[in-house]
């Protein structure tokens, strides 16, 4: 497979206000480190040096994060105004992300809803990981859903694995991930939740494939090409469809916004949503930046 450089880099869509990219697998959005060289940060910078602001410390605006791991659609905005709309939407969850991956085992259940509360892994040795409620060390858990649909059933380099589309309702650090292992069905490739067991694939396979971001003048609404396919990873043996991709895709727009983006409350009910640890850091880095001027 085609490893990351700087030239290689996937433009999905190009506005006035916003790119949106199709991050490669294992690269950092960015990064303060001199000796990462390879970033998304350092892709675009070579590809649109013109569009780079001079006034934030990354030159782009990312209006969300995929994990190193994780490839995929990856928004970003061009100006403080278009970051601004953007961190809205997110913010009143009216963001629709829908993912592919690749799973340990047969999934026996075509639908589930798994909500198992999430919280930082507090257990030495495991400080870099997150875990679901009621897991020794697991510290400050939150509400969390996401909503998994099986699309195939076959196998990986011989062993039994099931291909789902997951739709995070909510945004936790590694929810995807923590929530696909909770239920013993790990994704494929994911050395950190296989605890560090699963290192034979090339890469992990969880791919953030569809992103519709309904912002007011320039909607954002992109899907990121299928990597999961036998053309491009002979060991992936697809051998039996249960559900067509573009026929969840439709439902899910068709859906109303409540039903899909809607966050459990906590057994605490709150006025108001309670923002993401993430959501709220990237909401003070906005901030900052617009503070210089």
């Amino acid at each position: 497979m085609e490893p990351a450089s700087l030239e290689n880099l996937c433009v999905l869509y190009h506005s006035a206000n916003y790119i949106v990219v199709n991050k490669h697998w294992d690269v950092r959005i960015d990064s303060k480190m001199w000796y990462e060289k390879q970033t998304v940060q350092s892709q675009l910078k070579h590809r649109f040096p013109e569009l780079a602001d001079p006034g934030t410390y990354y030159g782009f605006r990312f209006c969300h994060q995929l994990d190193f791991s994780t490839s995929g659609a990856l928004c970003v905005a061009l100006n403080k105004a278009a970051a601004g709309q953007a961190y809205r939407c997110f913010k009143d969850r009216l963001v629709t992300k829908a993912y592919l991956a690749l799973v340990r085992g047969t999934v026996a259940e075509e639908k589930m809803t798994l909500d198992f509360a999430i919280g930082k892994n507090t257990t030495e040795g495991k400080t870099h990981m997150m875990c679901t409620e009621g897991t020794e060390g697991c510290e400050n858990p939150k509400p969390c859903q996401t909503e998994l649909t099986v699309l195939e059933y076959g196998e990986y380099d011989r062993d039994p694995v099931t291909k789902v589309l997951l739709q995070p309702l909510t945004g936790r650090t590694h929810q995807l991930r923590v929530h696909c292992s909770a239920i013993g069905h790990p994704i494929v490739g994911d050395y950190t939740y296989s605890l560090r067991t699963d290192n034979a694939p090339y890469r992990m396979m969880l791919h953030a494939y569809f992103l519709h971001i309904p912002l007011e003048n320039d909607p954002i609404h992109v899907t990121a090409p299928d990597p999961i396919v036998p053309t491009l990873d002979s060991k992936w043996a697809p051998q039996r469809c249960v559900n067509v991709l573009e026929d969840l895709l439709k439902n899910i727009l068709t859906k109303p916004q409540t039903e899909i983006q809607e966050e459990p409350e906590p057994v605490h009910r709150r006025s108001s949503p309670v923002e993401s640890d993430e959501q709220q850091a990237q909401c003070q880095q906005w901030l900052c930046e617009w503070n210089l001027d």
